[in-house]
């Protein structure tokens, strides 16, 4: 079964994420029908992802709101994300685990300060599949000069981010039209709707490259231990050699059971393997530092200061890292 796509939505407060995500999920039948009678007659579909009591009370998102859906048989796991600027660490987090995004605008106000926020955020996770959802054109009568130049101006931005795989859709979340139908008002537009797009948005799969896996346990059967984890980069086959870092001892795989992107290896010899070493390609071995360099989204009240020793988690383990300089 392939695995499930992950999908974020995000853009600047009041931009219509939640109610986006509400008229997807209740057009294509995605939600209960008891959960729909109790927002009555006239509903309002952003309350269908706004969970959190201060959510609905304020109209605003708040918390990362997950959903599930599917669409042509496959499983879509969707995060709506807050747009106000004081919860733009929740959005990084929702990020930090997406496949693609979309990325809303209202059509009235055009690419705002959060919406580019949210888009460095997404380069900066390494999200490069987008959708730029430009809403609200029920409310700009459907103008295709409009939405021509708001498409036009955040290209201009995301190509400065290396971000080159966007597709820009029209729709009025409200009424449904470039959501899940077509509408004969945006009939100027000849490019797909959302839910073309997802059908069209390829299954995740591990990143090209040579093989990487942290282990996360080591299985004891007997005499025999496999060692399990989520891979991380790359395949592997029984036959294949791999190294152990960072004893660099190495071994080949003798037998690969898989669940998805995890996996088990067993070895044909006995080798010193824990909880948080690596099992690489020794063809092609990871770097291996005491120092590097790295963007970072820090996400704390407190500043980021030089000296400071952090805890920095890789993989499956953690280990102690001082900040030596901030390059901003």
């Amino acid at each position: 079964m392939a695995a499930p796509v992950r999908l974020i939505t995000c853009g600047s407060v009041d931009d219509g994420k939640s109610t986006l995500i509400g008229r997807l999920l209740h057009d294509m039948g995605a939600v209960p029908a008891d959960q729909m009678a109790a927002l009555g007659p006239d509903p309002d579909l952003s309350l269908l992802v706004d969970g959190l009591a201060a959510e609905r009370e304020q109209g605003i998102t708040i918390d990362v709101a997950y959903r599930f859906f599917d669409l042509d048989g496959r499983r879509f796991i969707l995060a709506d994300t807050p747009g106000h600027e004081q919860y733009t660490r929740n959005m990084a987090t929702a990020a930090s685990t997406a496949d693609v995004a979309v990325v809303l605008v209202d059509a009235r106000k055009g690419v705002l300060t959060q919406t580019r926020r949210h888009t460095r955020i997404l380069a900066l996770m390494g999200v490069r599949r987008l959708l730029l959802a430009v809403n609200k054109m029920d409310l700009v009568g459907h103008d295709p000069a409009l939405f021509t130049e708001i498409e036009t101006d955040y290209r201009a931005f995301a190509s400065t981010l290396g971000l080159e795989d966007i597709t820009a859709v029209p729709l009025s979340a409200l009424t449904g039209a470039g959501v899940t139908r077509r509408d004969p008002a945006l009939d100027w537009f000849n490019g797909p709707t959302l839910t073309d797009w997802l059908a069209a948005t390829p299954s995740p799969s591990a990143a090209a490259g040579p093989f990487r896996l942290p282990v996360q346990t080591v299985i004891r059967n007997g005499e025999v231990r496999a060692f399990a984890g989520r891979v991380a980069q790359g395949d592997v086959q029984p036959g294949a050699p791999v190294r152990i870092l960072p004893s660099g001892a190495e071994a080949v795989v003798a037998m690969v059971n898989r669940a998805g992107a995890s996996v088990s290896l067993t070895l044909d010899r006995p080798v010193d393997v824990s909880r948080g070493d690596w099992l690489v390609s020794p063809e092609a071995p990871p770097s291996v530092a005491d120092q590097f360099e790295a963007h970072l989204v820090w996400m704390s009240d407190q500043p980021l200061l030089p000296g400071r020793i952090h805890d920095l988690k890789i993989g499956t383990t953690t280990v102690p890292a001082r900040v030596m300089e901030i390059k901003h």
